[in-house]
């Protein structure tokens, strides 16, 4: 054989393709368009997105596709398009939802299936699509606007980005079609890993996106998007043609917000309180900030990232103390524990961080352990933790589960920094110590994210925050967590009676109080928006031990319409158009996220591959599955390959509810079920040690003791022993109180709660996670 140079005139590259990337006459891949129509009033925004479908091929599809959605974003309908039919979706549990999908297919009918991976990952399949035909499915929403010093931030994701996947592979078949192997740590990770569009694709997915805006009420001053090119016609901002689902769309929108009680007439509350004015005094800090420099965090985002945490480290004051962490697959220390701030040891701090890159994976939970480690027990010193990460993990449930308790006791700050952030795991995070969680999309807003990051190391302005005068439904108020400067609290919940209320906490000068006047009005987005804060709160729970829940997070999915991990829309064609189930199956890959740059050399353990012809991964990405052979034609047509073999029947359930096959096999690995109290043991066992040590009950003490477990208690959803000493110590300001009988009375109960031990095993009998149980 010879074989001879090809001159460099004769295989001219296709303009604007990327390397691998093929055209082919039988056109693009079977999404073709995404639009989303955005419709914000006041803090609130409802959004329709609709994604168009065809079947390029001559037989029939089911097409599957992973996207973003916002974390916090209630999905209410889901609705099916094709051949001129409309079908409406059903809000059903998830093991029978995929059930009624797989038969309806086996009957050669039309049907689509929308399920939630993540708070802010989802999966949509369309089966039986005709060769030729168009089919659209179509989601309904509601969100909640976050809002801080003057402007609310309407954020809508356009692409999942690749997580780093830690763990060892599983065996049996996965869970999905994604690039990524199940693991022990993630057992559905090969249903959030899409596969990877080459760079420079060139027919990208149409996108359309427009937002209009009614400030109801409130005076609108400016409307700015900080990743898109735009257009704005009035109060509406569209994006222009040719945009790409490569990042996400932002959207800040300047207006003074107020003080309100909203009540929707059937039953649900949505309370705003601005912040009262900031107090100077401040309690001294003991700070360690974790800076995350896998290869995920390369480019700009490692720039953004360790100005960010330098940024941090300037702002401490001799009285703090801190411990700068960097991390990838190993934990690195700039110093030996936590030291004083002085100017020496700040500047020794940034020059460790100006030294850092990217590289190596994201093990985020052992940085989080060696944080947890630093701090140590309560004290008299704010303890707080700041986490600079993109959040790309797919370990989420692990992470809480094992760092979930420690951290509920201190206070934790998330800083995001990519332009496709996983929000939802950081503000989960965050969520847990009551902390605020910043995104940044661009080092242009870099500096005002980390303005309110400097705000929210210090005390917050009012904590012990509680609700009196409307007759809340027990279990429904979303946390109340503190008030912080600049930033008005958000509180939704259920109610039975009463048409105002009173918020009290304590600030630095004493008791803190504000009434306020409630306003019934017509907007079903209220109730939509607590369903979906409420869900996130009990699944959250779930991920950390309290397995029981199960069947109260479905109830509470399927009474208010709102979809959750638990639950899947399912829209069935009652007309058979196919002979039986699709004869082919493509997986859609995603764009890369903007700004992510490709590794100089190939990584040692796999990447973001999707099998063999996608972009390589940032170094140290996840491992993933090898490519398999046999690829037909039609995948080397579209310039990528596919999650499995072409035809491959992507895994479902067959009924028998979550108990059933949402992973399609019987894991190797199933984690040990979490014990509630187990969690927050440390806090309880480092308050006994104080208590016992004091030589003379002090009842400030014993105060400030009480609000501290009721915060655990509500942590912990609910415990009944913990409860009752909280609201004993609380009174011990009050004249008359007993300091030694309180004393002695707290010694009691935190003795007989940290003297037991949490079951080895589930007495539920449980197998694990609820997404892999067979």
């Amino acid at each position: 054989m010879k074989i001879t140079s090809l001159e460099p005139a004769r295989c001219l590259p296709v303009p604007d393709a990327g390397f691998g990337a093929l055209l082919t006459e039988r056109g693009n891949l079977p999404l073709e368009s995404v639009d989303v129509t955005a419709a914000i009033s006041g803090l609130i925004a409802g959004v329709e997105v609709t994604q168009g479908f065809r079947n390029p091929f001559d037989v029939t599809l089911e097409a599957t596709y992973v996207f973003p959605l916002p974390d916090r974003a209630a999905v209410t309908a889901f609705r099916m398009e094709a051949d001129d039919r409309v079908i409406e979706g059903v809000l059903k549990e998830r093991g029978q939802a995929r059930a009624d999908y797989d038969q309806a297919l086996r009957e050669g009918r039309r049907a689509a299936i929308a399920e939630e991976d993540r708070p802010d990952v989802f999966t949509i399949r369309v089966g039986n699509i005709l060769p030729g035909e168009h089919v659209s499915v179509r989601l309904t929403m509601s969100q909640p606007l976050p809002y801080e010093d003057g402007a609310a931030t309407f954020r809508f994701p356009l692409v999942v980005a690749p997580r780093y996947i830690p763990g060892t592979p599983i065996d049996g078949g996965p869970a999905g079609d994604g690039a990524a192997p199940d693991t022990d740590a993630v057992p559905d990770a090969s249903r959030i890993s899409p596969p990877v569009l080459l760079p420079g694709f060139p027919n990208p997915v149409r996108l359309s996106l427009s937002a209009s805006v009614d400030a109801a009420g409130l005076e609108l001053r400016e409307l700015a998007s900080s990743l898109h090119v735009v257009e704005e016609e009035g109060h509406t901002v569209r994006l222009r043609p040719g945009e790409r689902l490569d990042r996400d769309f932002i959207l800040r929108l300047s207006f003074e917000a107020s003080t309100s009680l909203q009540l929707d007439g059937q039953g649900t509350f949505a309370l705003t309180v601005v912040p009262p004015p900031l107090q100077s005094t401040r309690t001294p800090r003991d700070l360690v900030v974790l800076l995350d420099r896998s290869g995920s965090m390369g480019g700009w985002k490692m720039v953004a990232a360790r100005r960010a945490a330098a940024r941090i480290v300037d702002t401490l004051t001799p009285q703090d103390r801190f411990a700068v962490l960097t991390f990838d697959s190993v934990v690195e220390q700039a110093f030996e524990g936590l030291v004083e701030a002085s100017d020496r040891n700040r500047y020794r701090a940034v020059e460790h961080l100006a030294r850092v890159d990217a590289r190596g994976g994201t093990e985020l939970l052992e940085p989080l352990r060696q944080a947890i480690a630093l701090l140590g027990a309560q004290n008299e010193r704010e303890r707080v933790v700041v986490l600079v990460t993109d959040g790309q993990v797919g370990n989420e449930d692990q992470i809480l589960e094992q760092a979930g308790g420690p951290l509920s006791a201190m206070r934790v700050h998330t800083v995001g920094i990519d332009r496709a952030v996983n929000a939802g795991f950081l503000g989960r995070l965050a969520g847990l110590g009551a902390g605020r969680c910043e995104l940044v999309e661009s080092e242009d807003r870099l500096d005002a994210a980390m303005e309110q990051i400097h705000r929210r190391i210090g005390a917050p302005l009012v904590t012990d925050l509680s609700l009196k005068g409307l007759e809340a439904e027990p279990g429904t108020v979303t946390h109340l967590g503190s008030i912080f400067p600049g930033v008005p609290l958000r509180v939704y919940g259920r109610y039975r009676e009463g048409s105002s209320l009173t918020v009290r906490g304590m600030a630095a000068g004493g008791p803190w109080e504000e009434q306020v006047t409630g306003v019934v009005v017509d907007n079903p987005a209220i109730r939509a928006v607590w369903a979906r804060a409420h869900l996130r709160e009990l699944e959250d729970r779930y991920a950390m031990g309290e397995h029981d829940l199960e069947s109260q997070i479905v109830q509470t999915s399927l009474e208010h319409g709102v979809l959750c991990r638990f639950t899947a829309y399912v829209a069935i064609d009652t007309r058979q158009v196919a002979e039986g189930g699709p004869e082919h199956r493509v997986i859609q890959p995603v764009e890369p996220p903007s700004g992510w740059e490709l590794p100089q050399a190939p990584p040692m353990m796999g990447g973001f591959v999707a099998q063999a012809a996608v972009m390589a991964a940032p170094a140290g990405f996840g491992r993933m599955r090898l490519p398999e052979s046999g690829l037909g034609a039609a995948d080397m047509d579209q310039g990528f390959v596919a999650g499995g073999p072409a035809g491959q029947p992507l895994p479902g359930a067959s009924g028998g509810g979550l108990r059933g096959r949402l992973g399609g096999r019987s894991p190797k690995y199933a984690p040990r079920p979490a014990h509630r109290l187990e969690s927050v043991r440390p806090q309880l066992v480092a308050e006994l040690d104080r208590l016992k040590a004091q030589p003379v009950p002090d009842l400030l003490y014993l105060a400030d003791l009480g609000s501290r477990l009721s915060a655990l208690a509500a942590y912990l959803g609910g415990n009944a022993e913990l409860e009752a000493l909280a609201r004993e110590l609380e009174a011990a300001e009050r004249p008359g109180a007993d300091a030694q009988a309180l004393h002695d009375r707290a010694v009691e109960v935190l003795t007989g709660l940290v003297g037991g031990s949490a079951p080895a095993t589930d007495p539920g009998g449980r197998r694990g996670p609820f997404w892999k149980r067979t």
